[in-house]
């Protein structure tokens, strides 16, 4: 039977969302992430913590960060604000703010130079050529858990949901003017990390730690680095982190990626309360989905890591959202994740509009088409129609 209360945890959520940055005539990746961050200076609320913009690992891309949130209309406000903030502040810097997961245009200049932090220094030394192939953008999900041995236990439960997470979002279809061939050549460059991979399957927090301590011992982590794999338990924050998702196209896809998140997470309380066992999905099934979502997106098969069928992607979210039914509506979101999980599945993902930018107009209105829809508001829930809310509740069915 289901529980007849929410669990008290899982309710808070935050989003961090890592963008490239391209020449505005071009559209090639520029190493201007110190200027945008000099420009945007001490600009947000220091009454949010943790919120903010930051540098990241290569010049070419910069990181924002949202404040802890309760609820989507929430989220998608401070996403929103922090989009256009920083796509202003790109402008402003002689540059373009792109949400997409890999460079599409070749680059006009040598590789990008590392950002001089030590850690990023620790990084380039233990990783090498590794780090300057980097230039991929990803969206990572915070959703708030009581303590370290649930937070391994959630992790557990999520394992067999990553790959569908993934093809939502799947946004890196082509790589320096070519076209991979695949919705997520980003997942595909990131598997060449020796931890980028589903976590394993934990016992308890304890198991968790012992796991970090080998890749560290083995040479694999620098001993100021967090596990590397698609979900985690954050070091830093009282958060599970799931980490397998492109950067979203929109910001209406980014709300999908966390309220779908979050409910999963949600949804892992419930059984974890109930002592039910998570499926102990193998590493190699785990990987094979990945990739399968990562070759195909949305717009393919699927491959259920449970039973190890392919089977099309629609139905895979279909039972993703009979899943997640009860979280979702006791937080409110179920009807609003629907809606946009119906706008990807009618619409397309970040890859699909990508390439069709690219068939219709050339490298000029794919990079176009990313400047405008990076920042852009976009339609939101409230603004559709009551039929078009219907057709996406019977979409998602």
């Amino acid at each position: 039977m289901p529980p007849t209360s929410a669990p008290e945890d899982g309710t808070t959520m935050g989003v961090e969302e890592e963008f490239l940055l391209a020449c505005p005539d071009t559209g090639a990746a520029a190493p201007r992430g110190p200027q945008v961050l000099a420009r945007l200076g001490d600009t947000y609320d220091a009454s949010t913590p943790g919120a903010g913009p930051r540098a990241e690992l290569l010049q070419t891309m910069v990181e924002s960060a949202t404040g802890v949130c309760t609820g989507l209309t929430q989220l998608h406000h401070h996403l929103t604000t922090a989009r256009a903030h920083l796509a202003a502040t790109a402008v402003g810097s002689g540059t373009r703010l792109l949400a997409t997961a890999s460079p599409p245009l070749p680059p006009t200049s040598p590789r990008s130079a590392i950002t001089g932090t030590e850690h990023y220094a620790e990084m380039h030394h233990l990783y090498g050529a590794l780090t300057i192939d980097q230039e991929i953008c990803s969206c990572h999900v915070h959703v708030g858990v009581a303590d370290r041995d649930t937070a391994a236990a959630v992790l557990n439960h999520l394992r067999p949901w990553l790959p569908t997470l993934l093809t939502l979002s799947s946004n890196s279809p082509y790589l320096h003017g070519q076209d991979t061939g695949y919705a997520s050549w980003r997942t595909v460059s990131l598997s060449r990390w020796p931890s980028v991979r589903t976590p394993p399957y934990f016992q308890d927090s304890d198991h968790y730690d012992r796991a970090l301590q080998d890749l560290r011992r083995g040479g694999l982590l620098s001993d100021s680095s967090d596990a590397h794999w698609l979900a985690r338990i954050s070091s830093h924050l009282p958060t599970v982190e799931v980490r397998v998702a492109d950067i979203c196209h929109t910001v209406d896809e980014a709300v999908l990626q966390a309220g779908l998140t979050r409910a999963l997470v949600r949804t892992s309380l419930h059984h974890i309360a109930e002592k039910r066992r998570a499926p102990e999905v193998s590493d190699t099934t785990a990987s094979a989905a990945l990739w399968t979502a990562a070759r195909h997106g949305a717009d393919g098969p699927a491959l259920d890591p449970v039973t190890g069928d392919l089977v099309p992607a629609p139905q895979r979210l279909e039972q993703l959202f009979t899943h997640i039914e009860l979280a979702a509506t006791e937080t409110g979101d179920l009807e609003h994740l629907r809606h946009l999980a119906h706008r990807v599945r009618t619409g397309g993902t970040g890859a699909t509009r990508q390439r069709q930018a690219h068939s219709s107009g050339g490298p000029a209105h794919l990079i176009d088409l990313l400047t405008q829809q990076t920042a852009a508001e976009g339609p939101t829930w409230k603004r559709e129609s009551p039929d078009t809310r219907a057709a996406a509740d019977r979409v998602t069915r």
